[in-house]
């Protein structure tokens, strides 16, 4: 009899390509430290990194820096320990470029975030809430209590504390269990906010995640969600071409979405562009997509 062949099931990120990394001494086998290097937008530098400093201005309304502080304020770093492979049941302890791609629109439309209680779901290693909170009042970061994901949430925002704008939350959302959402309810009441950076990768996953959403989007206030996304492509025998069958799936989750309490909610769902600044260093693919899903709970 021959030896049944071992399947690998690890996955594997790219991202670690394009930051400075370096072993964890004395961390889990195989966690790493990353440093991503990013640049602050001007309104940002100005209006949050430096609220009591007054900007000069010369003739013709440029920006003139003259203290050496400010200068510095220029350009920022994110410290992030993390995975750069994994099985796939952890695959939320590596970074995924969504998760930069989603941290760049929140840097360069600032103003959408700057104040609001921002919820994250599905938040690995917690990269883009750390951005959110350079910005929000409050950020709650979550994902499913697996391995130590919540610890090694906790221990990154430690690691970032200098750049924290925002009260921070670390809690448990288990797309499979809607009790969790249920237990952290209470004091989030006033979330207006929704982030989710690549979440989806398998069709009973994306099912699980669309029902969550319609769950968190169901309570007041009216809560705007911003969803990033990678189309990730395979060649299939049944098509005979190159395909992203997880993003097709994903396309009608949304549409299942949209046509969810129409009596209770009225639904907004777009693709937005994907020309804004890029802040963060990484390679920002063609295939790297944000959509926005807004739900405005009608009156009673």
């Amino acid at each position: 009899m021959a030896e049944e062949e071992e399947v690998d099931n690890t996955v594997t990120s790219e991202v670690h390509h394009f930051s400075k990394e370096e072993t964890l001494k004395g961390g889990r086998e195989g966690a790493v430290l990353s440093r991503f290097d990013f640049a602050y937008p001007l309104d940002l530098r100005v209006r949050d990194r430096c609220p009591n400093s007054y900007p000069q201005v010369d003739s013709d309304g440029d920006l003139v820096v003259t203290r050496k502080k400010d200068l510095h304020l220029q350009e920022g770093v994110v410290l992030i320990e993390h995975q750069n492979a994994t099985t796939l049941d952890l695959v939320g302890e590596q970074v995924w470029r969504g998760a930069l791609f989603l941290a760049d629109f929140i840097l360069h439309y600032g103003d959408s975030f700057r104040d609001k209680h921002v919820l994250e779901v599905a938040s690995g290693v917690g990269l883009t809430s750390v951005v959110a909170a350079m910005l929000a009042a409050k950020v709650t970061v979550t994902d499913v209590d697996k391995g130590e994901i919540l610890e090694l949430i906790r221990r990154n925002l430690k690691r970032n504390e200098d750049v924290l704008k925002a009260e921070m939350c670390v809690k448990e959302i288990d797309f499979y269990n809607h009790g969790t959402i249920d237990d952290l309810q209470a004091n989030n009441k006033d979330v207006s906010v929704i982030l989710a950076a690549d979440v989806v990768y398998n069709n009973p996953l994306t099912d699980a995640f669309f029902s969550t959403v319609l769950r968190l989007m169901s309570d007041p206030p009216d809560k705007t969600m911003f969803v990033a996304l990678e189309k990730r492509y395979v060649f299939t025998m049944e098509d005979m071409d190159t395909v992203a069958p997880c993003y097709e799936y994903f396309l009608d989750g949304l549409e299942w979405l949209r046509s969810q309490r129409t009596d209770h909610i009225d639904w907004t769902v777009e693709e937005l562009p994907s020309d804004f600044e890029q802040y963060f260093t990484y390679e920002r693919t063609r295939h790297l997509v944000l959509w926005k899903i807004n739900a405005r709970l009608k009156q009673p």
